[in-house]
């Protein structure tokens, strides 16, 4: 994760789409005033990422992410999502990428809930969780996936703590069919293991345009009907 983060098609696209729904929202307060949070930073790209938008930390469960993180000199500490070290209202955005989901995570909506009270009034949650059953294979067991969910999943639970979804929308669709196909071959093949990592420079670049067209497609205010994964962005009312 932490050598493909920077510019894995995957990663790199689902940034770009995050951005686009993340940085209109936001408005045109001045980054220097904004605090932000990244709950469950990983290895700690994001946050080189979001700290254009404000003053940006992170935390993750894992004693690995951080020894990362230490190397990519972002600022982070060790914490679980289930007790954040942070007093209430404390950021104007929280993000959450492919957390909830996890096995660590034993209640999803209370992860969601202690998030919501970390942001100010009228501030924002963007979360993204993988999509859809069908798409269960060896990579989620690998990652120690929970549950994959539906737009309407995600929409229920950030609406049952005190959230107003504004955007909700499926992504990476138009490589939809291409990894339906693959994990329906791997189911049938009993394969293991995780599907991080390179691929040919050529499906590199089609696959990272293909993710840098729905970003252009969300930040133009569309929604996307299906995919793998599913990001919704929310205000704490």
């Amino acid at each position: 994760m932490y050598e493909a983060e920077e510019a894995q098609w995957w990663y790199a696209g689902q940034r770009a789409i995050a951005s686009a729904l993340l940085e209109p929202a936001l408005g045109g307060e001045a980054p220097g005033r904004r605090r932000l949070l990244d709950a469950g930073c990983g290895t700690g790209f994001n946050l080189l990422a979001l700290s254009r938008l404000g003053l940006a930390v992170g935390i993750d469960l894992a004693p690995e992410a951080m020894a990362f993180c230490r190397e990519r000199g972002v600022r982070s500490g060790r914490a679980s999502l289930l007790a954040l070290p942070f007093p209430d209202a404390i950021f104007d955005a929280v993000t959450s990428f492919d957390v909830i989901y996890h096995a660590w995570v034993t209640d999803d909506r209370a992860a969601v809930a202690e998030m919501a009270r970390v942001i100010r009034p009228g501030g924002l949650l963007l979360v993204r969780v993988p999509a859809l059953k069908m798409l269960w294979g060896a990579h989620d067991t690998e990652v120690q996936s929970r549950h994959r969910y539906t737009r309407a999943e995600l929409r229920d639970l950030l609406e049952g703590c005190s959230l107003r979804v504004e955007r909700a929308t499926y992504c990476n669709t138009l490589l939809f069919p291409l990894l339906l196909a693959r994990r329906t071959l791997d189911r049938l093949l009993g394969r293991e293991g995780s599907d991080v990592g390179f691929l040919p420079a050529p499906l590199e670049w089609a696959f990272a345009r293909a993710l840098g067209a729905e970003a252009a497609l969300v930040r133009a205010g569309l929604s996307l009907p299906i995919g793998a994964s599913v990001v919704a962005l929310a205000r704490r009312v």
